[in-house]
């Protein structure tokens, strides 16, 4: 699929966070998405002090949840570990593994935040921007932002405040365990985002497209170990 070229990789960390602000002006959140067919699911792992990364994009059915396909990428990155900046060290692998799919996703889900970001602009947003497509952020740990008690219930979900604004969804996605922190990275909203990620869920934390690439990333990341 194509990759739209907003801007260069190599940047400082001063860039990084100009480029940040300005990239959050051009998100759209809001959108129709009701005729969606192929969701994407995306992740990279890597081992802990190494530069070398794996990411994967696992793409589904979104009516049955059946793989349609798959694409991995093995990749050197330069980027440092700066919290609030990881889009610049695992976006490159991750795009290069969007970029070999045959077949375009409607809509991606990422291990990682949307617009709950101190500056608004997570992983989800970020690529969401450079692919063009709609995009949620389904993290498993919250960033910023606050809620009320989520019910233990699958399905019960508290909006997260940030800022005096609605960024995202505490979102339980099965019985009595943690919930999600589910917020809109591109072209979607808040609640569709939350509705969505659900739809996607079968009986574990982690939605079916999150929750494959996450295999599918380790599997390699093993095999290359």
């Amino acid at each position: 699929m194509k990759i739209r070229s907003l801007h260069s990789w190599d940047l400082t960390y001063g860039e990084a966070l100009s480029l940040q602000r300005l990239l959050a002006e051009k998100l759209v959140i809001g959108g129709d998405c009701t005729n969606i067919r192929r969701v994407a699911g995306a992740d990279v792992s890597y081992a802990r002090g190494s530069n070398l990364f794996y990411a994967a994009v696992v793409l589904l059915d979104y009516k049955t949840l059946e793989t349609i396909e798959e694409s991995t990428i093995t990749e050197q990155v330069s980027f440092p570990y700066i919290p609030g900046l990881l889009s610049f060290r695992e976006g490159p692998p991750l795009l290069a593994a969007f970029k070999k799919l045959r077949c375009e996703p409607d809509i991606a889900l990422f291990d990682g935040q949307g617009i709950a970001h101190p500056r608004g602009i997570g992983i989800a947003s970020h690529l969401g921007l450079l692919l063009d497509i709609p995009a949620i952020g389904c993290a498993k740990t919250r960033l910023v932002g606050n809620h009320r008690s989520v019910a233990g219930e699958a399905g019960a979900m508290e909006p997260l405040h940030f800022q005096e604004r609605v960024v995202g969804m505490a979102l339980r996605t099965k019985n009595n365990v943690k919930p999600l922190y589910v917020s809109p990275g591109h072209r979607i909203g808040v609640i569709e985002a939350a509705r969505l990620t659900l739809s996607c869920c079968r009986g574990y934390r982690l939605p079916e497209p999150t929750r494959r690439a996450h295999i599918l990333v380790n599997k390699i990341r093993r095999q290359f170990s």
